[in-house]
């Protein structure tokens, strides 16, 4: 990593990630489990949800509080590897 990428975040920092899926039973509950194992201390209940104007999709806010490039690594390939995602942003 250069110093310049380094810059761009100083840790710790609140850190917002916005999980896009399909609208489905148990989608949120699914999503909540990857973020609390990879944000231990992040208050599920201050995620805002959001649905598309047909609402075929949701959009969940989570902004955890980050320690380091890793744990921001590790949770966004988490949530990528699940089926239930179809975008982070």
């Amino acid at each position: 990593m250069t110093s310049q990428e380094q810059e761009l975040l100083r840790f710790p920092t609140d850190y917002p990630i916005k999980v896009v899926g399909r609208r489905s039973a148990g989608l949120r509950t699914r999503i909540d489990a990857i973020v609390a194992a990879h944000a231990p201390d992040f208050d599920l209940s201050t995620a805002t949800e959001r649905d598309s104007s047909q609402a075929s999709y949701v959009s969940i806010t989570y902004t955890i509080r980050a320690t380091s490039r890793e744990q921001v690594i590790a949770l966004a390939n988490a949530l990528q590897a699940s089926d239930d995602v179809l975008m982070l942003i």
